[in-house]
């Protein structure tokens, strides 16, 4: 029978705290930049012209039809061939992972914002209002109401999808425990220590975007 030592852990635990802040650091600023895409191409699938929502669809259905881990190797590897560029790791991966969050963002704004009913982008003109102040002060606050529960599952999803960048060597909490089990020779003790340690922070979030469904769905 397995003799589960979680002590052999211990020397260990400063690569583990390291692994986990890259990991949250590249969840926030890459979901940062994939509200920033998603924010603009939304805007864009709803408002522009034909010819220029035409790529923009594009786009999204690439980064949404295609495996997170082929894009993120396709960018480190052969993107640089093509364009004639170096790039870190670290850029390949924050690269990618910002432009694959933004391409379901954009999803989700546009949804959010076909939500409102098109009845209040009259009531703002019958008022006198331009079409960008009605956007920003009528409906995209409504339509964000709607969006939040969507945000926040994303944004759950985003942080265990950045496990991916261990393939390319960047140090998160996966990568760490790939290392600490090389040199511990305790994998099961590693890997459940990780699994834990994910769960301890995405689960206040899925609590979170729980409450925050129920609130909206009583206000409806």
């Amino acid at each position: 029978m397995y003799a589960w030592d979680f002590t052999a852990l211990k020397p260990y635990l400063p690569l583990i705290w390291q692994g986990l802040l890259v990991t949250v650091v590249y969840t926030v600023t890459t979901v940062i930049a994939g509200l920033m895409i998603g924010l603009a191409t939304g805007i864009l699938r709803t408002t522009a012209p034909r010819w220029v929502t035409i790529p923009l669809r594009g786009y999204i259905e690439v980064f949404r039809c295609t495996p997170l881990l082929v894009q993120l190797v396709w960018v480190y590897y052969a993107l640089p061939v093509l364009i004639g560029v170096d790039m870190s790791a670290a850029t390949a991966c924050f690269l990618t992972l910002s432009l694959y969050a933004g391409a379901f963002y954009a999803e989700i704004f546009r949804g959010g914002i076909e939500a409102v009913d098109t009845g209040q982008w009259e009531a703002g003109r019958a008022i006198g209002m331009r079409r960008g102040k009605i956007f920003r002060r009528i409906v995209l606050p409504q339509a964000i109401q709607v969006m939040i529960p969507s945000f926040i599952n994303q944004t759950i999803l985003q942080l265990k999808n950045t496990s991916l960048v261990s393939v390319v060597a960047v140090g998160d909490l996966l990568y760490q425990g790939s290392v600490i089990t090389a040199a511990s020779y305790r994998p099961l003790e590693v890997y459940t220590a990780i699994a834990v340690l994910y769960f301890v922070v995405l689960f206040p979030l899925t609590l979170v975007a729980d409450k925050v469904e129920q609130r909206l769905g009583a206000h409806r």
